[in-house]
């Protein structure tokens, strides 16, 4: 899968907003701290990611995206068991303070359990909870979703420890400033972890799959899968990895602090397109 140096078509719904949006004046939201997570699990040849399509009613309804939220109020403050990269860590590698750091790796962990089931968490530093797809898990899960319980809470009644070793950061993107809901989201990949599972259980997707990264970028192309340029590129960028080695290698390497803020190129043609910026 190859990047257009030229920029992605835009969806004509999208393209009819921007332009009202300009011709207007209209005033950029302030956007929201967000966090995703691509799951990756081995497969013959290669691996996979998981993808969730986003309910219609939802911002970028329709579209096929990563599990991942908005950072709660509660993800800073809480005093959630660690293991890993500490916050001050996460902090150096994200361009952040300790607590914001620790607010958006919370929110990956949380919102992965809430969007697909997994839970990135253990008893201790160096062991996973194994199969969290039972009953029991199911209730605190949807607890969390509804904010009855935070997710600190959740681990300490369970004797758990958020595993922030088990997330690797990968990249930032901001949402372009037409949108009316704009998110300012860091991007981690994390493999499945072994016992577990993902399930459909977000009530903001209609329909989940696993598919190698490079399937789903021709599937795009082909118009059979509708993605955003964020998903698209990064989708394009694990599959050039080849193996799950590679992509932790390939993590090491990159820059999640510095955000790509795509744009859209109105021409004068009446072509637009998503530019990299």
């Amino acid at each position: 899968m190859t990047i257009d140096p030229d920029g992605f078509p835009a969806p004509p719904a999208l393209v009819e907003h921007a332009r009202r949006f300009h011709a207007e004046g209209g005033t950029p939201a302030v956007p929201r701290v967000a966090a995703t997570v691509l799951l990756l699990r081995p497969a013959t040849p290669g691996f996979e990611v998981y993808l969730i399509r986003r309910v219609a009613a939802m911002a970028f309804g329709g579209m096929y995206a990563f599990p991942g939220g908005g950072v709660d109020p509660s993800d800073s403050a809480a005093h959630v068991g660690w293991a890993g990269p500490t916050p001050a860590e996460w902090g150096v590698r994200l361009g952040l303070a300790p607590e914001a750091a620790q607010a958006v790796v919370c929110a990956a962990a949380r919102e992965v359990f809430e969007e697909a089931g997994v839970l990135l968490a253990g008893p201790d530093a160096g062991t996973v909870v194994g199969d969290v797809s039972g009953d029991d898990w199911e209730a605190a899960r949807v607890a969390l979703e509804r904010r009855d319980v935070g997710f600190a809470d959740l681990l300490a009644d369970r004797g758990l420890t958020l595993r922030s070793d088990l997330l690797l950061p990968w990249s930032r993107w901001i949402t372009p400033e037409f949108e009316p809901r704009r998110f300012d989201t860091y991007f981690f990949v994390a493999l499945l972890p072994a016992g577990q599972r993902t399930r459909d259980v977000s009530g903001e997707a209609d329909r989940t799959l696993w598919i190698r990264p490079a399937d789903a970028g021709a599937r795009a192309g082909a118009g059979e899968l509708t993605m955003l340029p964020p998903t698209l590129v990064t989708l394009g960028q694990v599959a050039a990895c080849g193996d799950l080695d590679a992509v932790a290698a390939a993590s090491a390497t990159r820059d999640p602090a510095t955000p790509v803020a795509p744009h859209l190129d109105l021409r004068p043609d009446g072509e637009a397109r998503f530019v990299l910026g």
